[in-house]
């Protein structure tokens, strides 16, 4: 299962993302946690100390290593330049599992039960000549070469608003928590996400934030309706993982709310034709509207029709 953690900034997105996969590595559930937000936190948050989290080699300033992998030897794609992010896999490339032996994974530092990817942070030297999708480019080029089997998780940290739309990344995901503070701003990012992915069959399930009481949990009833999956308080337990102590246990309530994601999660079903459908769609909206124009070729060639991603078995 893929899953993406998005909300607005500041709504805790980053913690709860953490706290997920804490829960599932705890399980000993096989889980990849990527930090693809601009703040670049989520190793601290996962236990972590700045230094060490600071350390983890940034997948964007291995991209073209990454694409030299991905490619193989598929015919249609001429070079690792050639490659963009939403290029799909086809006959020749090289497909990642978890765990695997593979450069991606290679760059990965295990924590608390999880392998950390991250995309790197935004640095001065790309400062008004790149934008952020630079760096997520690599997440998405992962998650569309990623043969991911049952009972095996990738939770990705994403970056604040609505920026995931930018590209197809967020077709990606067989299910996203959106974090939302029981405030206007929160369900305010819930419906421009419920509108965005209204076209995609893009599954969005809100987990509230930073709730304090019934009339919390009442107003975002309100707003995102059934949608509202669980929510979360304030907890003293949080609050001490965040400030660095060791076993730390959390409140029974808050704990059980993670166990509700993990069945909400388990309960999805893959469409792999929809998956694949999905990925070519996006892939010729790039071409055709800058790619095709920044590399020099007709990318559109790239996709193989002939090509599925297998499923596991």
């Amino acid at each position: 299962m893929k899953v993406a953690f998005v909300g607005k900034g500041g709504s805790g997105k980053t913690t709860l993302s953490s706290l997920f996969v804490r829960h599932l590595a705890g399980q000993g559930r096989p889980v990849v946690a990527i930090d693809a937000d601009i703040n670049q936190h989520l190793g601290v948050a996962l236990g972590l100390d700045e230094d060490r989290a600071a350390k983890i080699p940034a997948l964007g300033d291995h991209l073209t290593e990454i694409k030299e992998y991905l490619r193989g030897d598929n015919p249609r794609i001429s070079s690792a330049a050639s490659m963009v992010k939403t290029t799909p896999p086809g006959r020749g490339s090289r497909l990642l599992r978890l765990g695997g032996d593979d450069p991606v994974h290679a760059l990965g530092q295990e924590v608390n039960g999880a392998t950390l990817l991250v995309t790197g942070a935004f640095t001065e030297e790309d400062l008004g000549v790149a934008c952020y999708h630079s760096k997520t480019g690599a997440v998405e080029l992962y998650l569309n070469h990623l043969v991911d089997g049952p009972g095996e998780y990738v939770v990705v940290d994403m970056t604040a608003g609505a920026d995931s739309f930018a590209s197809g990344l967020f077709t990606r995901f067989d299910l996203m928590f959106l974090v939302a503070e029981p405030t206007r701003k929160g369900v305010g990012v819930y419906r421009q996400y419920v509108e965005y992915a209204a076209d995609y069959d893009v599954a969005i399930k809100v987990v509230g934030n930073k709730v304090t009481g019934p009339d919390d949990v009442a107003y975002l009833r309100s707003h995102v309706g059934d949608d509202l999956l669980t929510w979360f308080g304030q907890s003293a337990a949080v609050r001490a993982l965040e400030q660095g102590r060791e076993g730390v246990v959390l409140e029974p309530e808050n704990e059980a709310a993670l166990e509700l994601m993990r069945r909400q999660v388990d309960g999805r079903t893959r469409d792999w034709d929809r998956f694949w459908r999905q990925a070519v769609e996006f892939h010729v909206k790039n071409a055709r509207s800058w790619a095709n124009r920044a590399v020099g070729e007709d990318l559109e060639a790239q996709i193989d029709p002939g090509f599925r991603v297998p499923q596991p078995i």
